[in-house]
């Protein structure tokens, strides 16, 4: 068998992991495509070790040993990323990855859209409009919930 067509499955198994892994938003869905991804490079690996091995019939096989242990990490890998994912599914109700970055992003402090601002009419530091950390009257504050 030619090598050529262990490298181009190999090829086509690691593009379609790499478009998994920028288009999805699942955050199971990009650790699949990751794992999609090491498959390929362990058929890579085995495929030149296979390759590699006619040429001198007393070698070690150490492509195929790198893919056991490639195997091993990529285990320990999706067991300890879908455990995460879970986690943080049921702290946030979300396995949305566009969503989790929002929120760990924090609020933001002001808008430069145009668009409300989150500290109130005025924009200009407190809640109610007034300076920050200046008490604000109980008759404003009765004007601004009218």
């Amino acid at each position: 068998m030619h090598l050529a067509y262990p490298a181009v499955l190999a090829a086509l198994l690691f593009c379609t992991g790499l478009y998994g892994v920028l288009a999805r938003r699942n955050a199971i869905l990009v650790l699949m495509s990751v794992e999609l991804m090491l498959n390929a490079v362990n058929l890579n690996l085995v495929a030149f070790d296979v390759w590699l091995s006619k040429a001198a019939r007393d070698t070690l096989h150490s492509g195929q040993a790198l893919t056991l242990f490639t195997i091993a990490i990529a285990a320990a890998e999706i067991g300890i990323g879908l455990a995460i994912v879970l986690a943080v599914h049921r702290n946030r109700g979300t396995a949305d990855i566009d969503r989790l970055r929002d929120t760990a992003e924090g609020p933001e402090t002001g808008s430069d859209d145009g668009g409300p601002d989150r500290h109130g009419p005025a924009g200009d530091g407190g809640p109610d409009g007034g300076p920050e950390g200046a008490p604000v009257p109980a008759d404003e504050k009765a004007e601004a919930t009218a």
